[in-house]
């Protein structure tokens, strides 16, 4: 089992060990008995960055292992791992901005189903509720930038059921394994939403400002 740093910590920078490291199409695949590394899941892409020398090109989750696609072998025993600082940032960014983009439209009385927040493709999706109306792109806007304004602290928390919980202010709660912000303070500014309803679902789709 892989220890996931980055469900509690947000350090990119760790001391850690080699389990294996082993050739495989594309490059050679390492494990690592604690890894800062968020693979790719959950609507969010994997983290890049460095283990060694060895430039980290993909992970991904095996079960209880997280698995690491290397550009060139790593040996076993101790090593450091490096997250890239601003792929991080963006992808903290992006699915921070979907869990609040979430909790608005549940304001208009839809239910978030599920979420892609991989830069280009951002998008919240929502199912209608019984009283569900379309939120205007204004009030969407004007609702995010209060809550970035209202500096709303990050907390996590394991759940008796087993789920990770992650809430800004304890007013943005959901259930979910990615990382984060640290604060609604540090949250993108957004260029414009696009919303839509398709087939019977609310659609909101975003991207940082440029």
């Amino acid at each position: 089992m892989t220890v996931r740093l980055y469900l509690n910590s947000d350090e990119l920078t760790v001391q850690t060990e080699v389990l294996r490291c082993d050739a495989t199409e594309g490059g050679f695949l390492a494990e690592l008995a604690a890894t800062p590394f968020h693979p790719q899941g959950g609507g969010q892409p994997a983290d890049s960055g460095m283990i060694g020398s060895a430039q980290v090109l993909n992970v991904s989750s095996d079960g209880e292992r997280v698995l690491h696609l290397l550009s060139e072998p790593v040996p076993l025993g101790p090593v450091t791992a490096r997250v890239d600082a601003a792929s991080r940032a963006l992808h903290s960014g992006l699915h921070s901005a979907g869990h609040v983009l979430g909790y608005l439209g549940e304001q208009f009385g839809w239910q978030p189903v599920k979420a892609n927040h991989r830069p280009g493709e951002a998008k919240v999706t929502f199912n209608a509720g019984p009283e569900s109306r379309l939120p205007e792109t204004e009030a969407l806007q004007q609702g995010y930038a209060q809550l970035v304004a209202e500096q709303l602290p990050r907390r996590i928390v394991l759940r008796e059921d087993g789920l990770r919980e992650v809430s800004f202010g304890g007013k943005v709660t959901y259930a979910c394994g990615g990382t984060h912000v640290a604060n609604t303070a540090a949250l993108p500014a957004l260029g414009a939403l696009q919303v839509k309803v398709k087939k019977g679902q609310l659609q909101i789709g975003y991207a940082p400002a440029p």
